[in-house]
């Protein structure tokens, strides 16, 4: 080690509060990069997890081939695993409890299906021959038929069509599609059916793929391909060994040439993975992580920049007298980039340790809440790859590097005598110093000093200035950013706000009442809304409608109906005690609500929808009436195809809010909400046929709810349980909620950091200058008055360079999300105010801090120190 090393380490060693101070914001800059990029992967395991446990771990799936293209599947070189499985139909349960679950549903696997897909085995063993059976528990506990192990059992086994006057019009039915039953009366039937004898062999439990619809519990048998004749039809699904984007190309290529037509490929797990056929999404996906990547790479050159220019700023005399005694530029500017190699190799493992620390103390905070919340059974683990390492390695040692660079130079240029005389920082020039009379006038004479304090310390000024707007720049960005991926995650969702939407046709608004009673007292459930509706049609002025609409309509005019477009409006009616806390939600007046004379209502003026030419989720306005308009109804008869006009409605409010139970509507339609009062003044006599009464529950255990509404025995109600969809998409909010206000709180860190880093530095190197003032009379006051206009000046300053560069990022972070998605761009207007807030209030904590310390100190003292 050459000398001037050995007195770099001296100086690390005797200045060791400057050091721990840099060590620290280095620490902190390497935990969050670590911490950020352990996070994705952690989620991403977790999902992939969740979707193995949930769905099984396959790839592509190649639905009825023969044994020809089977070989052909087993034989390809992108095959890793194949399993064989076959739907052999459904049975008549006999002796079922359940009457909307009358069936068993069959289902073969070959031995490596019971390995790929979730079937956890509570009883028995799983089949080894055609004629063995395992079933679902839930044969027991809710049909109430007890099939024990070693019983041998009979079967009529077929497939479910419906039962429509039109032999031509019946098709099959599956396990999404639920019992086709209404008025007591079945509306489907089993065909083809087989006696088939099975033993019983193993109790399983309810596999999480069994759709909580489903009219069939299931059975499962085993699957002999040495038995398969060359005309049966299987399905085949694949586990391949290596997973990219072009599995897509080959998958198609492959049943192309084998004249297979259908694939279905494991788009969740496949998504996870990192894989999508959807190369706008991966624009997007790629786009986002160059600029989330630059935004930290930049936080944190800021925060180990400005740390190593204090340094050398304070080491400054130092490296003057190693110049005075023949140091060269390049061994000074090595010397700098030693103490960033030392500082490094002490910080980086230290930030990878304590970045994965807090990384799985998070993890074990919100565990609990993620898997009693959503009911996910995976727990998230720290995920840590080699790639992960060596990433934050690289990209730590370029942020020092980069952080190093410029005041290496500086370094390297300082004179020994501006060194020794530590004249570089400070400019004195009349020009250089000169303040506005109005600043004076208006502040006084302490803002006016604390201004030419700023100007003197030009550098030290402007290095604060910019770690405050790269603070802002970084916290807006990244709040934008993590609300974005919220709103992608919404528009790509269904939308659906409930678990059961229950459907009833009773006789009388009597017996519908007592119905909704009953299911509402049941236990389980947490919110419930009843909803009346109604299909209606309005034309609505070309000037009015959507954008989107308004662009077809330059290619094809021929929609319009006396030049105006025809709009699907759903009219949907809300009991009084569910409309008052809608309309309080819109902004709605309620007495306007209920008021006869003149019908109102609240307008959702939303639409979502997927475009299928550009792939993209889409957000628009549905409308562009204003409060106070009016729409013209008009219903059309679904028989006699009559059109009759109804009493026009007038707006009370436009929201985005959704009620219970209302989904966002496509392109062209609209929903509208009034009262019941006003549904009943609406609808005639002759309406009500094709009037619809909807009862949307959330609930707790939503498939506890669905046994206890189908055990009530109700002929004229459907029940539709879609839980398990929402619940997917509850999963990614709730992650992504998580994965926003862990990336804020890291951003928030380093910003706070960076900030409190360089103000006290920057105040602790102006001890000779305060102990100047105080000597020549400035009071106490007038120095607190002095901090408090300093912090004014370095808030706003601040606030002027970092809100428009922060609105650029944001607009750019927006251009890369309209790859996938269309929605307007708005600035998050809260975050803002926050950060305006935030600034002063850090800038003004940091310099009282700081000055705090320095009115402790001996004037004489002070006017004595060097910065060495």
């Amino acid at each position: 080690m050459n000398i001037v090393n050995k007195l770099t380490l001296r100086h690390l060693r005797l200045n060791k509060r400057r050091t721990l101070v840099t060590i620290l914001g280095v620490i902190i800059s390497v935990a969050m990069i670590i911490a950020v990029a352990s996070l994705g992967v952690s989620f991403l395991d977790l999902m992939k997890r969740q979707s193995i446990a949930t769905e099984g771990e396959w790839h592509v799936q190649y639905h009825n081939v023969n044994k020809a293209q089977l070989n052909v599947i087993e034989a390809d070189e992108a095959t890793k695993k194949l399993v064989i499985s076959k739907d052999l139909g459904y049975a008549p349960l006999e002796g079922s409890q359940n009457d909307n679950k009358p069936y068993l549903y069959i289902k073969s696997y070959n031995e490596k299906g019971f390995e790929q897909f979730p079937i956890e085995l509570m009883e028995g063993r799983f089949p080894q021959a055609k004629n063995e059976l395992i079933i679902s528990e839930e044969i027991a506990s809710n049909a109430k038929v007890d099939y024990k192990v070693g019983d041998s059992i009979t079967l009529q086994v077929g497939e479910r069509i419906t039962t429509g006057d039109d032999e031509s019009e019946n098709y099959d039915l599956n396990q999404n599609e639920s019992l086709r039953k209404m008025n007591d009366r079945m509306e489907e039937r089993l065909q083809n059916q087989t006696t088939q004898e099975y033993t019983v062999v193993g109790i399983i439990k309810r596999p999480e793929w069994e759709p909580a619809q489903a009219p069939g519990y299931t059975a499962i048998s085993y699957f002999d391909e040495n038995l398969m004749s060359a005309g049966d039809k299987v399905t085949a699904t694949v586990v391949l060994k290596k997973m990219d984007n072009s599995l897509y190309a080959h998958a198609k290529e492959l049943a192309k040439n084998n004249h297979i037509e259908k694939i279905v490929y494991n788009n969740s797990l496949l998504r996870y993975s990192g894989v999508t056929s959807n190369s706008d999404l991966r624009t997007m996906l790629f786009s986002l992580s160059a600029i989330i990547m630059t935004i930290i790479m930049v936080g944190s050159i800021a925060l180990i920049y400005n740390a190593f220019a204090i340094s050398v700023s304070e080491r400054a005399r130092h490296l003057g007298m190693l110049a005075s005694v023949g140091a060269t530029k390049r061994q000074k500017r090595n010397s700098v980039y030693f103490e960033g190699f030392v500082i490094g190799i002490i910080s980086i493992p230290l930030g990878i340790i304590f970045g994965l620390a807090g990384i799985a103390i998070t993890f074990v905070c919100i565990n609990p809440l993620i898997q009693g919340v959503l009911g996910v059974s995976e727990k998230l683990t720290v995920t840590i790859t080699p790639s992960t390492i060596l990433i934050t390695c690289l990209v730590s040692m370029l942020t020092i590097f980069i952080s190093t660079y410029i005041p290496a130079r500086k370094a390297s240029k300082i004179s020994a005598i501006d060194a020794i005389r530590q004249t570089q920082d400070v400019k004195l020039t009349r020009k250089a110093v000169k303040t506005s009379k109005f600043v004076r006038k208006v502040f006084g004479m302490e803002a006016e000093i604390g201004l030419k304090n700023l100007k003197r310390n030009k550098r030290r000024y402007q290095a604060t200035v910019f770690s405050l707007v790269i603070s802002i720049i970084l916290f807006l960005s990244i709040a934008f950013f993590t609300s974005m991926m919220q709103k992608s995650i919404e528009l790509s969702s269904s939308g659906l706000n409930y678990d059961i939407l229950v459907q009833m046709e009773l006789d009388t608004e009597e017996e519908t009442a007592e119905l909704v009673n009953s299911i509402t007292a049941l236990p389980n459930v947490t919110d419930a809304n009843y909803i009346q509706s109604l299909e209606a049609n309005s034309l609505i002025d070309r000037a009015f409608i959507a954008d989107e609409l308004k662009e077809t309509l330059k290619e094809d005019e021929s929609i319009l109906k006396d030049g105006k477009y025809p709009y699907y409006i759903q009219i949907s009616a809300l009991d009084d005690i569910n409309l008052k806390a809608y309309a309080e939600k819109a902004g709605a007046d309620y007495d306007q609500l209920i008021d006869l004379d003149e019908p109102a209502a609240i307008v959702i003026n939303q639409n979502r929808y997927e475009d299928y030419e550009t792939r993209k989720n889409v957000e628009t306005k549905a409308i562009y009436l204003e409060k106070g308009d009016q729409i013209d109804l008009n219903y059309t008869d679904w028989d006699t195809e009559e059109e009759t006009s109804m009493e026009p409605i007038k707006i009370a409010a436009l929201t985005e809010e959704l009620p219970l139970g209302i989904t966002p509507s496509y392109l062209g339609n609209l929903n509208i909400v009034v009262s019941d009062q006003v549904f009943k003044t609406l609808v005639t006599d002759s309406m009500k046929k094709n009037m619809r009464d909807s009862l949307y529950l959330s609930s707790s255990d939503p498939l506890a709810l669905q046994y206890s509404i189908e055990e009530m025995k109700e002929n004229n109600i459907y029940i539709n349980n879609v839980y398990k969809n929402r619940q997917g998409e509850e999963q990614m909010v709730l992650l992504m909620s998580v994965f926003t206000y862990g990336f804020i709180a890291l951003i928030t860190l380093i910003s706070v950091a960076n900030i409190f880093n360089t103000i006290s530095t920057s105040i602790s190197l102006r001890k000779r200058e305060f102990a100047m003032l105080k000597s020549m009379g400035m009071t106490p006051k007038g120095f607190r008055k002095m901090i408090n206009y300093e912090s004014i000046f370095y808030g706003i300053k601040s606030l002027l360079y970092g809100l428009p560069i922060s609105i650029l990022a944001m607009y750019l972070i927006y251009r890369s999300m309209m790859n996938s998605f269309t929605f307007g761009f708005s600035l998050p207007w809260l975050s803002i105010l926050f950060v305006i807030l935030a600034v002063f209030l850090i800038v003004s904590a940091a310099m009282l801090y700081s000055s705090s310390k320095v009115k402790k100190e001996n004037i004489i003292d002070a006017l004595k120190q060097e910065n060495i």
